[in-house]
């Protein structure tokens, strides 16, 4: 019976390991590593193309966002994820950061936040693994200038009703689906730059699909907190 009650217990003992393990990593697709100040996230190169807009395509104003139909902004979107934002926001905020203020629309001031850095990671078209930042992926296509370098801001994102008619308020990126947006076109996001809605009238992205692999292609998305200098 002792022998029994011993096994018993390791049984529990691992058990209950397991069990905090799993409770650990509560977020697939989400992955922290707080020694080199990283949230990485599980995404693919978004279609540039979706059916129901009928062959029409809008330039990119958004980084990252829930695929169609869940995405409000998945048809001009750099790359797609499934993860939820608030899961991100709680990754960021793991590494140390504090949320600032996001705006939307032609606002007096800019977005608030602590800065970070935004790669996209993935095996270029030559079978080469390459990790840029985000604004390499991105160009005129008028011009073939590349997007001009910008501040990412960790904002958070703005509280929103899911029912009108209601007052309660959930998390507003998680209703959007937006994770990282380039212009203030929406407060619900997790991430945005230090343009303004003047830039966005002139500033038409599109993907640099030389740089970027094909549609559909899983690639990783890396936010970093910069190193302190």
């Amino acid at each position: 019976m002792h022998r029994l009650g011993i096994l018993v217990l390791a049984a529990l003992v691992v058990w209950v390991a397991v069990s905090a393990g799993a409770a650990a990593d509560p977020t697939p697709g989400v992955v922290v590593d707080r020694e080199k100040g990283t949230v990485t996230i599980d995404a693919k190169v978004a279609p540039r193309k979706l059916a129901y807009l009928k062959g029409e395509v809008y330039p990119i104003e958004v980084i990252a966002c829930w695929p169609h139909p869940r995405g409000k902004k998945a048809h001009e979107t750099v790359v797609t994820i499934d993860a939820k934002p608030s899961d991100v926001h709680k990754a960021l905020e793991s590494l140390g950061l504090k949320p600032g203020k996001p705006v939307m629309g032609e606002a007096k001031e800019p977005p608030q936040g602590p800065d970070v850095n935004v790669y996209l990671r993935f095996t270029d078209n030559d079978g080469q693994p390459r990790k840029v930042s985000v604004e390499q992926t991105l160009l005129d296509p008028k011009t073939g200038k590349k997007m001009p370098k910008v501040k990412w801001r960790f904002t958070g994102s703005a509280m929103s009703k899911p029912d009108p008619n209601k007052d309660e308020t959930a998390y507003g990126a998680d209703l959007s689906g937006t994770l990282i947006s380039i212009f203030p076109v929406t407060n619900e996001t997790v991430l945005q730059t230090s343009l303004t809605m003047k830039e966005e009238k002139y500033l038409k992205l599109e993907t640099d699909k030389k740089l970027l692999p094909k549609e559909g292609t899983p690639v990783k998305l890396i936010i970093e907190v910069p190193k302190k200098k």
